[in-house]
């Protein structure tokens, strides 16, 4: 069997998780459910990450130990696997014992690397973004993400990776693989910043002033950087270093992120790869921002909107829909509750609910035979490049045909039931067709209407998305 491994980014337990990030893990659930369909063993690998600044001034805040606080919140992402149905098989913790170990693995090889050096530094940082910022990133002395935060200046010695050593190698990882960072604007991005040349960055905090973290190999004055620890959890949650078999399995992987987290995830932590000698990850893919009447949701901002309230309101399939259909898959969109409503009584209600109501009450006295669905060659297409909500647009066209193809038709004026099923076979065949490629996207949808239409005998059944006032 083909082996497939697909990871989202590890969102920080500060807060609540928002719907921000129930994009990002509802896009790669939606890319592991296929590859799984398609035949593929799927590795599907989420999780926390629960060392850092942030998360230690917030337990303070709380008072609470990290650690609890940790717990606690990790419980809640934890949550989201029934809540928006998701496939994942591993859920990781960056302060797991297994990802403690591998994290210090990967250090002492970096290190071995001639890759680890110390020095005194100071900079401007963002303990939003939990990095450091340079002038030319800030709008008005201020980060351009979190704005609402005032910047920090930290003046001590801290270990550093020697990110500039690797500005050739990615340069040519970019050059060898046009596809290696999804959309192509993003590579543009990365390769433009690579190429002005990199400087090294800081990998460790003095514990005295922030203690909440993996502890440096050899030295306990220092912790890790919360960037360079969080990172190793794609490698330690399949395994490396102790599993080299399981290891070699699933690698090397693709990743979903924000485009907050390009520089991270598409430079960063391949050149931290190339250090600790493994393998560069397969591919990149990154999402746009939803935002709420023009600005980034953040939990920072405090205008993020929480993915369960909505789930309870709605239903999980709702909103699966909304995200994977309205949001660009690679671009910006918005989120607002009244939009929502209007499309979730067009496209599901009026939409596929009505469709399937009216065949299935016109069918319930006939029998049909029918081939095993399969996937469309362009549905193939459109999802290999990732472009979810363009499969989305090419399943909704096939409904809208289908209410066209029902009322040229007229089939509620037949009453010889042989003509109605040479008219409604088609049309069956077609919505069973809808309900394969729905799987990836609105799995338990899928699933009740494949039962309904491939039962020996269709029956009605309750609305699937009763209209909301």
């Amino acid at each position: 069997m083909k082996n497939f491994y697909i990871t989202t980014t590890l969102p920080y337990v500060n807060a609540d998780p928002h719907i921000g990030f129930a994009l990002e893990i509802i896009q790669a659930d939606a890319i592991a459910r296929y590859k799984k369909i398609s035949g593929y063993d799927v590795c599907f690998n989420f999780g926390t990450d629960e060392h850092g600044l942030k998360i230690y001034r917030k337990a303070q805040e709380t008072h609470k130990t990290p650690q609890a606080f940790c717990d606690e919140y990790a419980r809640k992402f934890s949550l989201l696997k029934d809540a928006l149905n998701l496939s994942y098989t591993n859920f990781v913790r960056t302060t797991d014992k297994y990802h403690i170990e591998a994290a210090r693995e990967f250090w002492l090889r970096c290190l071995a690397n001639g890759d680890i050096y110390k020095k005194n530094y100071a900079i401007k940082y963002c303990v939003g973004c939990e990095l450091e910022k340079t002038d030319s990133e800030l709008i008005n002395g201020l980060c351009q993400i979190h704005p609402n935060l005032k910047l920090e200046i930290i003046d001590e010695e801290n270990y550093f990776f020697r990110f500039s050593k690797y500005q050739k190698p990615l340069l040519s990882l970019y050059e060898k693989n046009p596809s290696f960072v999804l959309p192509k604007i993003r590579l543009n991005e990365i390769y433009k910043f690579v190429k002005q040349g990199l400087e090294d960055f800081s990998i460790s905090r003095l514990k005295t002033k922030m203690p909440w973290g993996i502890e440096v190999p050899n030295d306990s004055d220092h912790v890790m950087y919360v960037w360079f620890d969080a990172l190793i959890n794609y490698v330690s949650t399949i395994g490396w270093p102790k599993n080299q078999k399981q290891f070699s399995k699933w690698w090397p992987v693709t990743q979903i992120a924000g485009k907050d987290n390009l520089r991270q995830q598409s430079a960063m932590w391949q050149a931290m790869l190339l250090s600790a000698n493994l393998p560069n990850s397969q591919q990149i893919l990154i999402h746009g921002f939803i935002t709420s009447d023009g600005r980034k949701m953040s939990k920072s901002l405090g205008n993020v909107v929480n993915p369960f309230d909505l789930v309870k309101k709605y239903g999980t399939d709702p909103i699966r829909y909304y995200l994977l259909s309205e949001i660009p898959t690679f671009d910006d969109g918005n989120f607002s509750e009244k939009i929502f409503k209007e499309i979730y009584n067009a496209d599901l209600a009026n939409g596929l609910g009505n469709l399937i109501a009216r065949v299935a009450k016109l069918s319930q006295n006939l029998q049909f035979k029918f081939d095993k669905p399969e996937f469309s060659p362009e549905f193939i297409k459109i999802l290999n490049n990732f472009e979810l909500n363009k499969g989305m647009t090419l399943i909704w066209n096939k409904i809208r045909n289908l209410d066209l193809y029902i009322n040229h038709h007229e089939p509620w004026k037949i009453k010889d039931n042989l003509e109605l099923a040479k008219i409604l076979q088609p049309a069956v065949a077609q919505i069973l067709n809808i309900a394969f490629e729905l799987q990836p996207f609105l799995p338990s949808t899928s699933q009740k209407i494949l039962a309904q239409f491939l039962a020996s005998k269709i029956t009605v059944q309750p609305p699937l998305f009763p209209r909301l006032n």
